[in-house]
């Protein structure tokens, strides 16, 4: 083995292990199911209001963090907008917290979407943060109470709304 292979080999094998470091320290500090959700007053990303989390309280609550330039994110509305159109009600709310990004930007992805639920911006990810996200899209769902009944880092397909976080709306 020629001393450039040898010094590629360990190149590759450093790069390796800083990745898995990585991956294996993202979960760290992250909202956990039984945590309080962190609250905060966000603009409306559509008018000139504001929102909170808290606003939903005594209900079941999906916050989807979101940017419009994360193609995950763009994957996952379709999903998100047709399980609240089928599970919307008194008992049921998704709230939509757009991050990191203008509002221009936010509302450009809304309306090509079709997102009908309520939307709030977080433009400098203050409130991401404070949610302990490590990355767009994340997912929690909480509980009446305010806690975190669930945990979703990444994004949320048809099968994972309706076979994990539907049957906890049912089960309320």
């Amino acid at each position: 083995m020629s001393a450039r292979t040898f010094f590629v080999f360990v190149a590759v094998l450093a790069l390796i292990a800083l990745l898995g470091f990585g991956l294996a320290s993202k979960g760290d500090g992250s909202l956990a199911v039984g945590d309080e959700v962190p609250v905060a007053e966000l603009s409306a990303l559509d008018e000139d209001a504001t929102g909170s989390v808290a606003d939903e309280r005594g209900r079941w609550v999906l916050v989807n963090v979101w940017a419009s330039w994360c193609g995950p994110c763009r994957d996952e509305a379709p999903a998100l907008q047709r399980f609240y159109e089928r599970e919307r009600g008194e008992d049921f709310e998704i709230v939509g917290i757009d991050t990191q990004e203008t509002a221009e930007a936010g509302r450009g992805f809304v309306e090509e979407f079709g997102l009908t639920y309520p939307q709030l911006h977080d433009g400098d990810g203050e409130y991401a943060e404070d949610l302990k996200t490590k990355g767009v899209p994340e997912n929690f769902l909480v509980d009446p109470e305010g806690d975190v009944a669930l945990v979703q880092a990444g994004p949320v397909s048809e099968e994972f709304l309706t076979e994990q976080v539907a049957p906890l709306l049912e089960g309320s």
